[in-house]
């Protein structure tokens, strides 16, 4: 075993608009839900959680026994980024799915242990990304970020269509991810990657779970009002998505992937797996769509740059209000396109 420095136990990871934060939510109301629409769903997948088919897969290998100081400069520090975001967003899960599971136990125990098993799912992927950081000597201090990091509230809504949409495009990202490498196993350059194939498999479980249970309330999905949610919520992750791969541009280079052409991807299969469970999607098709998107992630970039310089924070919010206004108005304008009706034949326009 090739000896390594101690990790440095981090506490001080920002808070911004593109790092995923903690959730809470209306947990009586969670605790009230009506699942008998899906109750047959639900039961199978809880069955298939139960057997917990990769409880001997996040264990590492010898593969990682090694000294990883040779990953230095930009790789070093975006895939850093990326291990770091990719932790916060799973022990994020863990942290939600934990809470519903106490709240739930009671009132509805079979939702309450699908929570507690999805918990347990999340705090292996998070715990196993945190080992990964300490090779490159840093990791997160999760107990300090549980008691200090602000907690933003959802409505219980909005947690359905945003937990299904983060879990399907976490599959897609990671699945995506998986099949380049196969074909290219000379960008492997860290023996997490071997894991991808089983570990988005329990983002896809998860996904499905969040279907059934956004299927079991009818007010989600029949609804004009759910056709417009759906098609806000979709554009929120993307959009995120698009400026997060851009952002991390260094990373997917590094594993031989465009992250332009990785985002396009991951957007497109979402889309049509949310079809699956939204009743609208969007169009990515529309000759605005991606064009605009990738208008917001150099707008973003621009303000990065522009808060890494030294100038006033006067001037630096000066300069930052035309490129978010500009961000906002092209978002506006991709929340304005038609879409697509997902209940009604495939491709029928609203």
């Amino acid at each position: 075993m090739v000896a390594t420095a101690p990790a440095t136990s981090r506490v001080d990871m920002p808070e911004t608009l593109l790092v995923p934060r903690f959730y809470t939510t209306d947990f009586a109301a969670a605790a009230q839900l009506d699942i008998s629409g899906q109750a047959t769903e639900l039961q199978a997948m809880l069955t298939e959680m139960r057997a917990d088919y990769n409880r001997h897969h996040f264990v590492r290998d010898a593969a990682f026994d090694q000294s990883w100081e040779h990953i230095q400069g930009e790789d070093r520090q975006a895939f850093l980024d990326y291990l770091e975001r990719s932790c916060v967003s799973e022990f994020s899960g863990f942290l939600l799915f934990k809470e519903l599971s106490r709240r739930l136990k009671q009132q509805n125990p079979v939702l309450a242990e699908i929570f507690q098993l999805m918990a347990r799912d999340e705090a292996r992927h998070a715990g196993f990304l945190n080992k990964a950081m300490g090779d490159f000597q840093s990791a997160l201090d999760l107990g300090y970020l549980t008691k200090e990091r602000t907690y933003t509230y959802f409505p219980l809504p909005w947690v359905v269509y945003t937990v299904y949409l983060s879990e399907k495009i976490g599959y897609w990202r990671y699945i995506l991810i998986h099949r380049h490498l196969q074909a290219h196993p000379e960008h492997q350059f860290y023996p997490l990657f071997q894991y991808f194939e089983p570990w988005c498999q329990d983002e896809n479980r998860h996904g499905d779970i969040f279907k059934a249970l956004l299927r079991s309330q009818p007010r989600l999905w029949s609804t004009w009002q759910s056709k417009l949610w759906s098609r806000f919520f979709l554009l929120s992750v993307f959009a995120t998505h698009t400026l997060t791969v851009h952002e991390r541009a260094n990373f997917y280079r590094s594993l031989g992937l465009d992250a332009t052409e990785f985002d396009q991807e991951v957007i497109r299969q979402t889309n049509e797996t949310a079809a699956r469970a939204f009743p609208a999607i969007l169009d990515p098709d529309h000759p605005e769509f991606f064009p605009r998107l990738h208008r917001c992630a150099a707008l973003n970039l621009a303000l990065l740059e522009i808060e890494g310089s030294e100038q006033p924070k006067w001037l630096k919010t000066l300069r930052k209000l035309p490129l978010q206004l500009g961000i906002l108005g092209h978002l506006g304008r991709l929340l304005c396109l038609p879409g697509i009706d997902a209940e009604a034949k495939r491709g029928t326009v609203y």
